[in-house]
């Protein structure tokens, strides 16, 4: 019997693993620029600012605004699907790198534009723990 393919799970290599250790560690970490200083998300080895290489992991505050979200009420794929109606969400890292994320333990009517967030990590039960965000 073979199981159903999952959609959520990340595919981790060298070069990611450091990010999803800390994950698992309940620590976000970006990428920022030793060049010219910005941070940027999701993880690459160069900077797509200045295209400088010269790019370092540095942990997160966790702390963000929502910047928009939509709220998902149907989803094929597994594991979605037993998800739903779930919040789809982009937010704002105080950092400033933006993110798409998932928005948790929030009533769908309490969501607002510029609504403080905090990282939380959801488990993995077969793969890397992922970040999402809760109502700060």
């Amino acid at each position: 019997m073979t199981s159903s393919p999952r959609y959520d799970l990340p595919d981790v290599d060298a070069f990611t693993r450091p990010y999803w250790d800390a994950a698992g560690e309940g620590r976000l970490l970006i990428r920022r620029c030793r060049d010219c200083g910005r941070a940027h998300h999701y993880p690459r080895e160069f900077c797509p600012s200045c295209w400088s290489e010269d790019v370092a992991w540095e942990e997160a505050s966790g702390r963000a605004e929502l910047y928009t979200w939509s709220v998902v009420h149907r989803n094929d794929l597994p594991p979605f699907g037993a998800r739903v109606p779930y919040v789809a969400a982009v937010v704002d890292l105080a950092e400033g790198p933006r993110m798409m994320t998932e928005v948790v333990d929030c009533p769908q009517d309490a969501l607002r534009i510029g609504m403080p967030l905090r990282v939380a990590f959801r488990a993995g039960d077969e793969g890397p723990a992922t970040p999402v965000f809760r109502p700060a």
